[in-house]
C-alpha cells in the first residue's frame, strides 16, 4: 500500500538524484547571483574632504551600483546600468507619443557655434575647453541648442509642411562644476535627454510645449515618486517660459514655493520679479504656501526666436515667405533621476527602486547547502522556470542567489538591501505537504507563504520594462 510517507521518501530520492545532476552541471540558462558583478564596500570614502555622503550615494558605493572614478565622476556599473536602461525605455515611449525622433550628436562642440550665441564667454567657467591639433576650439557640450539649431536651419527646403520637427538624444553631457557632491545629483559628466523642438508660429509652439509637460507628467507618475512641476528660472538657457520638474528632498539644492492649488515656483523666478500667483484665484494672503527642497530632474523652455534668430533657422510659410522658427527645448536628467528616486525612497540601510525601473524584478534565495530544504531544489528550480515560462515581461527579470554556503537569512537581508520588488525565499515552508514559499513584497512591506501557483500569480502582477 502506498501511503503518503511513501511518497514523501520516494519524492526526496528523487530530489535528492536531480540534486547531484544539478550540482554536476552550471545554472547556464538562468541567471545567478554569484556570477553578477556587484563589488560591494563597507566604508566607502571617495567623498571629497569635509563632505558627507548622501543616502543615495553611500547606498549605490555600498551595494555595487557605482564606483568612484575621480572628482565629479563616476562608473555605473552593471546592476544600476539596468535601471538606467529600462528608464531610457520609458523616456523613449513618452518621447514617441509626443513625435518625437531619436538622434544623436556630437559631445564635441565647435567654439565657433557657441561663440555665435555668446555662451562660449557667458558659461565660460562651466564649459570644459580644448583645443585640437590645429588649434581648433572645441568644448565637451553640456548641451546642444546651438548644434540642433545649426543643423535645422541647414535644411534650406524646409517648409511649413514638415513642421512641427521634434529631435531628441539621450547622451552623455559634460559641465565643470565647480563643487560636484552627492553622487549622481551633481557630477561633472551625466547622462541627459535634451529634447529640441521646432514650430511654425508661437500658438504651435506652446501646444508642444504642452505636450512635452504632459509626457513629462506621464512618466513621473509612472515611476511613483512625489514631484512637483513648478516654475522656472530661464537661466543661461534663454527664453520666455520655463518648467521645473523637482522630487521633493530635503537634499534638493533648490528652494521652491508649492502651494495645495498646485501652483509651484522656483524661488528664484521670484527673486527676479515673478510673484506667486495661485492658479484657483485665491489671494495671496489665502494661498497657502509652503518653502520646501527640491531635486531638479526635469526642465522645460520655451526659446521662441532667441536661438533660430542667430543661426537664420527659416522656413517657407504657406505664403511663400522665408520665416523664423519657434523653437522649444526640453531637459531630462537621466542619472539625476535614478539617483533621485534611490534618494526619497530609500531607509538609511536598504534601497528601494521605483518598481519599473528595478534592475530585477525577483530574487529566488535558494536553500541553504546542506539543509533538510536542499533536497527539494528540483522545485525551487520549477518556480524559477515557471515563473519565466508564465509571465513573459520577467524574461531576463529573475535573479538566483545561489551562494547556499550563505544562510539564508544573511541572503535575505543582502537582497532586502539591494531593493528587488520581490523577493522568494525557499526555506523551511518547503517542507510542508505542499510546499510553500516565503515571499516578500519590499516596496509594501508585505510577508506571505505561497504555494507555487500563488507565486506564480503574484509575479504576474509585476511589470518588466526591457
Amino acid at each position: 500500500m502506498v501511503t503518503p510517507l511513501t511518497l514523501r521518501l520516494y519524492s526526496e530520492q528523487v530530489n535528492r538524484l536531480f540534486l547531484q545532476q544539478t550540482r554536476s552541471i552550471s545554472f547556464d540558462n538562468r541567471l545567478c547571483l554569484s556570477k553578477l558583478f556587484l563589488p560591494t564596500v563597507i566604508h566607502p570614502k571617495d567623498a571629497p574632504k569635509n563632505d558627507k555622503l548622501c543616502n543615495s550615494q553611500r547606498l549605490m558605493i555600498e551595494k555595487g551600483l557605482m564606483k568612484h572614478a575621480g572628482p565629479g565622476t563616476y562608473h555605473i556599473l552593471p546592476f544600476a546600468w539596468r535601471a538606467v536602461e529600462k528608464l531610457t525605455k520609458l523616456i523613449d515611449e513618452q518621447m514617441a507619443m509626443v513625435g518625437a525622433q531619436k538622434m544623436v550628436m556630437p559631445t564635441l562642440g565647435a567654439a565657433s557655434l557657441w561663440k555665435k550665441s555668446d555662451r562660449w564667454d557667458i558659461m565660460d567657467t562651466e564649459l570644459y575647453k580644448l583645443n585640437d591639433r590645429h588649434g581648433v576650439e572645441h568644448c565637451l557640450s553640456p548641451t546642444h541648442e546651438e548644434a540642433i539649431t545649426s543643423l535645422v536651419a541647414a535644411d534650406i527646403n524646409l517648409s511649413y509642411r514638415n513642421l512641427p520637427i521634434r529631435l531628441y538624444q539621450i547622451s552623455q553631457k559634460f559641465r565643470d562644476e565647480q563643487r560636484p557632491r552627492f553622487g549622481l545629483l551633481r557630477t561633472r559628466e551625466f547622462l541627459m535627454k535634451d529634447l529640441y523642438t521646432f514650430d511654425t508660429s508661437v500658438e504651435s509652439a506652446m501646444l508642444t510645449y504642452e505636450a512635452v509637460c504632459e509626457a513629462y507628467t506621464r512618466l513621473f507618475d509612472k515611476l511613483n515618486v512625489q514631484y512637483v512641476k513648478v516654475q522656472g528660472s530661464t537661466g543661461a538657457i534663454g527664453g520666455s517660459t520655463s518648467h521645473e520638474y523637482h522630487l521633493l528632498s530635503t537634499l534638493g539644492e533648490d528652494d521652491i514655493y508649492t502651494c495645495d492649488c498646485g501652483y509651484g515656483a522656483n524661488v528664484e523666478t521670484i527673486e527676479y520679479g515673478k510673484q506667486p500667483q495661485c492658479t484657483k484665484g485665491k489671494s495671496k494672503e489665502d494661498c497657502a504656501m509652503k518653502l520646501t527642497k527640491g531635486i531638479e530632474v526635469g526642465h522645460a523652455f520655451y526659446l521662441g526666436k532667441k536661438y533660430s534668430e542667430i543661426f537664420k533657422t527659416q522656413f517657407t510659410n504657406d505664403q511663400k515667405q522665408k520665416q523664423l522658427v519657434e523653437m522649444g527645448c526640453y531637459g531630462l536628467g537621466v542619472t539625476r533621476i535614478l539617483a533621485g528616486a534611490i534618494e526619497v525612497l530609500s531607509s538609511e540601510t536598504e534601497i528601494r527602486w521605483p518598481s519599473l525601473i528595478a534592475p530585477y524584478q525577483i530574487c529566488v534565495i535558494l536553500p541553504q547547502q546542506g539543509s533538510k530544504e536542499d533536497s527539494l531544489m528540483s522545485t525551487c528550480l520549477s518556480l524559477h522556470d515557471k515563473l519565466m515560462l508564465d509571465n513573459h515581461q520577467l524574461k531576463g527579470e529573475i535573479v538566483m542567489d545561489d551562494r547556499q554556503n550563505l544562510s539564508i537569512g544573511k541572503r535575505l537581508k543582502n537582497a532586502c538591501c539591494l531593493g528587488y520588488p520581490m523577493v522568494v525565499v525557499c526555506g523551511r515552508d518547503l517542507l510542508k505537504d505542499i510546499p510553500h514559499f516565503e515571499v516578500h513584497l519590499l516596496n509594501s512591506g508585505k510577508k506571505m507563504s505561497l504555494t507555487m501557483e500563488e507565486v506564480v500569480h503574484q509575479a504576474s502582477q509585476l511589470e518588466g520594462v526591457l
